[in-house]
């Protein structure tokens, strides 16, 4: 047995524990067990052979965990219950407000009650905390119930001038000392986390001042002697160095896409060309993932001043794109767009030379506030939902000596960072443009902002060529169930392709098209507009290749095809495989190819995230606040929403802690009736506080006799009189729609690392004037890692894989189960042993992700 499969095993004992300590709870007589298998549990050994699960030592022996660390882990989840006990936080929500700001307030109080600490509300930012009194309240667990879903700050934010003098401070530690509060978790942007810091540095003497007033007593100041200073970052700019996204950037895309999408539509019914005005004074990364989006003709942002000759470069370049047959132009500009001597390029000046020089009709439209507003994405959601929990972790882990942090992402994981040192590197941007070292400033915004850019300037400033043929010859295709965002991956593929000299065929109907010799010619204009549009244009079908590997074989030649880029799901994974196993027979399929995972399940082993996904999870999320909003009129009803994802739970999990569910049943955690009860005792409590309904999501293959029908009648059952339960099964709408516009840049961005790596793969495999590709690194899964894109060989995958349930046999995202569990308000262990340790900026920038 290989220790990923012991670990799996092993983890999965921990689950069952876990319930058999809680069924054990529930009869006195039982009790005594279940104080004797987990408070006095001496090693794994014994807690293993008591549950019966593994009677083997020597298969006890390779788990790998020593007895110590079992225990120090067991210790460490109940330690997260009382770490708080005897302590007090304070969370404000300060500077201009972001989408997914109520998620992280949501997050800090619950968490924080969690804990055992008492919680407070900053209401209306460092004004409050300067004017305290009724600005300054206790929370409650239901204080912050149906906060999720809004946008905004329900808390308040406010630009506050006494703050930024030290007499104002001092009215704000005098407030916070009363109340005993030392912990204060700071929401907002770069100006807000800077406050605090020189709030925490000025402490001591802030407290040896009131104490002289005679406003505090020695007592006090001793209780209060240090203050605990946690940033997150809310701006929806983007504009905050080390992290790669700020708390509202998500949704303030979304805002921006859903506009140009209905630009759009009307700007090709009478050939316009529009002019789009984002935000971003100090910081281009709405308007440049927005370019990116949307297959923008140009973009301006002040990170990277245009050229001297601009004008004409734009000019030709719309032009070009009217030859091609586009119907459209759509320039995009951040509100502090420059150019190479630090003058203003506004949204009208560019109007007036489309005018002049082209005679196109333009329009402008400045998007303004629109960005700020309407409901967080499932993503900020999500975000900020994570960055509350570290940050009440970390508050609470501090000691005098530990640095004030501001919890970042990156990636996928959450870290903490020196607050100041991300401060100073977001300054330095801001010097080095004002200094006109744009180089600088581009390097400064790390990696993924570069990467961005590059993209960018490959699909919308190089010329495609004109002529016919090509170096080399790369097929591209869809295969397995259709996902948001395959359309948007086809087009950067079969673009950068060509901007590379190859000659890119397209091919219809995934392998079976490929066996039937379904397959064309795509060149620049034939995937024009396809960003935006959801589904898959090439049509893709689930059909595996291994009954076909001869018909493949004989297309391949025929079509002289020297690599294949297979976009799609676990099919295309499995496919890939069968390619693999398929040389040994068919010489053909010695050829490079790559799989990009593209499917709502987010199952593909290789890689933390699939396009798609993200779609997904929206609409469920969107359909999810609608059933509150229903159930909350009603009052006293519980709704069971039945998600897609095979066996893979991704969806109902991470749609369940964006939408604030109070269950969600997986299958990768077995659940008994027993616990079908126990969601039905939580509910039947809840429905007794001013909380009067629920939401339970149940993955569509979590438990093959736990049915949504079976589950939908056992809620009835149980909830007569109480409360009334309704289903839902969301069905295949989770596939379809415009894909969001992390899954259009997500794509955008894995179509072109694709085929930079196929174009060095097949000179790499070219001999004795043909290609041949044998080895196992030519046929590859490009996925996300943690913090990077990786290309991973198919055949090392295998012991990764479950393929009876077409899962990977490890994923990340079960770490935030826990989380989803303690903001329902359930009584679990949080394993505080995978929190973030503190890092350092360049430390961090080094190892950035590269996507």
């Amino acid at each position: 047995m290989s220790k990923n499969n012991i670990r799996v095993k092993f983890f999965m004992c921990v689950i069952k524990a876990r319930r058999v300590v809680r069924n054990a709870q529930n009869t006195a007589e039982e009790a005594s067990t279940s104080n004797m298998i987990i408070p006095k549990l001496q090693s794994k050994t014994d807690f293993l052979k008591r549950l019966g699960i593994v009677d083997d030592p020597t298969v006890v022996g390779l788990i790998p965990m020593t007895d110590t660390e079992w225990i120090m882990t067991h210790e460490e989840h109940h330690a997260a219950k009382t770490l708080g006990i005897g302590k007090a936080i304070a969370v404000l929500t300060s500077g201009g407000d972001a989408q997914g700001m109520n998620a992280a307030v949501r997050a800090v109080i619950r968490v924080g009650i969690f804990t055992g600490a008492r919680v407070f509300f900053v209401h209306e930012g460092y004004q409050g905390l300067v004017d305290g009194g009724e600005h300054i309240r206790e929370a409650t667990w239901e204080s912050v119930s149906m906060i999720l879903q809004l946008g905004g700050t329900v808390i308040g934010s406010a630009r506050c001038k006494d703050f930024r003098e030290r007499e104002g401070r001092l009215r704000a530690a005098h407030n916070l000392v009363k109340l005993g509060i030392t912990n204060l978790c700071v929401i907002g942007g770069d100006g807000s986390l800077t406050g605090a810091d020189t709030f925490r540095s000025e402490w001591s003497d802030l407290l040896n001042d009131l104490q002289k007033a005679g406003k505090i007593t020695a007592e006090e100041a001793t209780k209060s002697s240090y203050l605990n200073i946690v940033g997150l970052v809310g701006s929806i700019d983007n504009d905050f160095c080390g992290t790669d996204m700020t708390i509202g950037t998500d949704s303030a895309l979304h805002r921006i896409v859903e506009i140009v999408d209905a630009i759009t539509t009307t700007a090709q019914s009478h050939q316009r060309t529009f002019v789009l005005e984002v935000m971003g004074r100090h910081c281009g990364y709405l308007a440049l993932v927005t370019s990116l989006s949307c297959g923008a003709d140009w973009v301006f942002i002040p990170e990277c001043p245009p050229d001297d000759d601009w004008e004409e470069h734009l000019c030709r370049r719309l032009t070009e794109t009217r030859t091609r047959g586009s119907r459209l132009n759509i320039i995009i500009v951040a509100e502090g767009a420059i150019d190479k001597n630090g003058k203003p390029i506004t949204s009208e000046d560019i109007k007036n030379l489309v005018v002049k020089r082209l005679g196109y009709d333009t329009r402008v439209t400045v998007l303004g506030h629109v960005q700020r507003g309407g409901t967080p994405s499932a993503f900020d959601r999500i975000l900020g939902s994570r960055m509350g929990v570290e940050a009440v972790m970390a508050l609470l882990e501090g000691t005098p000596d530990t640095p004030a942090c501001v919890v970042s992402l990156s990636g996928n994981q959450a870290v903490r960072l020196p607050l100041m040192e991300c401060v100073q590197v977001t300054k330095d941007v801001t010097k080095a443009m004002d200094e006109k070292r744009f180089d600088e400033a581009m390097k400064l915004r790390g990696r993924s902002f570069m990467n961005n850019w590059e993209v960018y300037k490959l699909l919308a400033h190089v010329r495609p060529p004109v002529s016919k043929g090509g170096l080399h010859t790369v097929a591209v295709m869809n295969v397995g169930a259709p996902a948001a965002g395959m359309n948007a991956a086809v087009r950067s593929t079969v673009r950068i392709g060509l901007i590379q000299g190859n000659r890119v065929l397209v091919v219809h109907d995934g392998f079976e098209g490929l066996a039937k010799g379904q397959i064309e010619e795509a060149g620049w204009s034939y995937v024009g507009g396809w960003t935006g549009q959801g589904g898959s244009k090439l049509g893709t079908k689930r059909t595996l290749p291994k009954k076909n590997l001869e018909q493949i074989s004989a297309n391949i030649t025929k079509f002289n095809i020297q690599g294949l880029v297979i976009i799609g799901g676990f099919e295309a994974y499995t496919g890939g495989l069968e390619l693999m196993e398929g040389r040994k027979q068919f010489d053909e399929l010695c050829i490079p190819f790559v799989v990009i995972p593209a499917t709502v399940s987010n199952n593909v082993p290789g890689s933390d995230f699939s396009i798609g996904a993200d779609t997904a999870l929206n609409t469920i999320c969107t359909t999810c606040d609608r059933i509150k909003q229903s159930a909350a009129g009603t009052k006293r009803r519980v709704f069971i929403i039945e998600t897609m994802g095979g066996y893979c739970g991704y969806l109902a999990t991470m749609a369940g802690l964006a939408a604030g569910a109070d269950a969600a049943y997986i299958f990768e955690e077995p659940f008994t009736i027993r616990d079908l009860q126990a969601n039905v005792e939580h509910l039947v409590q809840k429905m007794k506080t001013t909380v009067k309904r629920g939401l339970v999501l149940r993955n569509e293959k979590c438990n093959e006799n736990y049915t949504t029908d079976f589950i939908f009648n056992l809620y009835s059952e149980e909830g007569k009189g109480i409360f009334d339960s309704r289903k839902n099964v969301l069905g295949h709408m989770q596939q379809g729609g415009s894909p969001t516009p992390f899954d259009r840049n997500f794509a955008t961005k894995m179509g072109a690392k694709a085929m930079n790596w196929m174009s060095g793969k097949i000179k790499e495999s070219y001999r004795n004037g043909r290609i041949f590709a044998n080895t196992p690194d030519s046929g590859c899964v490009l996925g996300m890692r943690k913090r990077t894109l990786v290309f991973q060989p198919v055949t090392e995958l295998k012991d990764q894989t479950d393929f009876e349930h077409r899962i990977p046999k490890e994923q990340w995202w079960l770490k935030l189960r826990p989380i989803l569990k303690i903001l329902a308000k359930y009584e679990i262990d949080l394993d505080t042993s995978d929190h973030a340790h503190l890092e350092h900026i360049s430390r961090k920038r080094s190892g950035e992700a590269a996507v």
